[in-house]
């Protein structure tokens, strides 16, 4: 079959290189898609870092990538929704531990994925702005639909309200733009919290209110800001933020869960290479300790939580919920965003690195994507 190019992690630790790959024919409820836009997310930074420790399990050599929009070039038996030639964005799962395969990783040209985790995308919205969206849109809505998470109403095109707020601290992120949109589509009031120079843009997306998260009275502000409001739980972006909205939600009236998209310690300053274990071990007490911190935090204050982990949703109902039953409608109807703005880093696989690179470093407000 027709070798096409792929972005190459040859083992834990090593740099990426562009090489070679084998054509796959799709199988069963699967995709094969000519990918003309792939976007970074911090998660492929830790897998050349850390991915002896966060995934033991990755076969090698591994394509990394999760975030993909392209074209369908076939399908596989069974599936019903797509046909070469259709438009799409999707959740790559190569790099999840029950899939575990080259060819669905998302930095390649041709990329195998999962039907039910794939939606089509409208005439009106660009290949590089589509990919904006799979993994912050599943991990905010693994944290806010999973039953064993806050277990929210279902998003609709038109929407009713439930009379109840949820917090959303990190609202200007790529899982916070989502969990916003998503939240008010699920008839849920947002307050957010972010920079005071993406107020704007966070309304833009539902928020009623927005809040300055470097503020040192921000805890305070947020609840006297909820007071005589219902709370159907917080969703928690960045360093600090699931302590900050288990503060809020013990002060506050409603569910007391905290869905946590982010650890309690950054890795971005481990390398894959040399100084590695200096960095890596203090970074990993850090977060053991944040976790067992949060845990008697938990306790103390009765507000449970727990860690998001976004491809889950790949098996159970809300994967074909989000990426076959709203998102199709919602982004036709124009009535859900791909957000945050793409940045287009470059054309070519060759670029990935750069754009992985430039995120560490960090960008505000938009996600950084390179075109193929």
């Amino acid at each position: 079959m027709v070798e096409h190019a792929a972005l190459w992690l040859p083992a834990s630790r090593r740099g990426l290189i562009v090489g070679p790959a084998p054509a796959v024919a799709p199988g069963p409820g699967e995709i094969v898609i000519r990918a003309h836009a792939v976007a970074v997310n911090p998660f492929d930074r830790y897998i050349q870092t850390m991915g002896d420790v966060i995934t033991s399990y990755l076969t090698y050599p591994a394509v990394p990538g999760t975030d993909v929009a392209g074209e369908v070039l076939a399908i596989g038996a069974g599936v019903t929704r797509f046909a070469p030639g259709d438009r799409v964005v999707g959740q790559a799962a190569g790099l999840e531990k029950s899939r575990n395969r080259a060819a669905e990783g998302a930095f390649q040209e041709k990329v195998l994925l999962l039907a039910h985790m794939t939606a089509p995308i409208p005439a009106h919205l660009s290949y590089e702005q589509a990919t904006v969206l799979p993994l912050g849109l599943s991990t905010a809505a693994c944290g806010m639909y999973q039953k064993d998470f806050l277990g929210l109403a279902a998003p609709q095109i038109n929407p009713v309200p439930t009379g109840e707020t949820l917090l959303v601290w990190g609202g200007s992120t790529s899982v916070g733009s989502n969990a916003i949109q998503l939240a008010r589509a699920s008839g849920y009031e947002v307050i957010t919290t972010c920079s005071p120079h993406n107020f704007g843009y966070v309304r833009s997306l539902g928020a009623s209110e927005a809040f300055d998260y470097n503020s040192p009275d921000v805890k305070r502000a947020i609840i006297g800001a909820l007071r005589g409001r219902k709370m159907a739980g917080a969703i928690a972006i960045g360093q600090g933020s699931a302590k900050a909205c288990m503060d809020i939600l013990a002060r506050s009236t409603g569910r007391r869960f905290v869905a946590q998209a982010t650890p309690p310690t950054s890795f971005d300053s481990v390398p894959a290479g040399k100084g590695r274990w200096r960095k890596l071990v203090p970074s990993v007490a850090r977060m053991i300790m944040g976790n067992l911190a949060l845990t008697l935090r938990s306790y103390r204050l009765g507000a449970a939580t727990r860690m998001i982990w976004a491809g889950s949703l790949i098996h159970n109902d809300v994967g074909p919920m989000i990426y076959e039953t709203y998102l199709p409608k919602a982004l036709a109807q124009d009535t859900y965003r791909a957000m945050p703005p793409a940045h287009v880093v470059g054309h070519g696989l060759g670029h990935v690195p750069e754009a992985m690179e430039q995120q560490r470093r960090g960008v505000s407000a938009c996600k950084l994507v390179v075109t193929l």
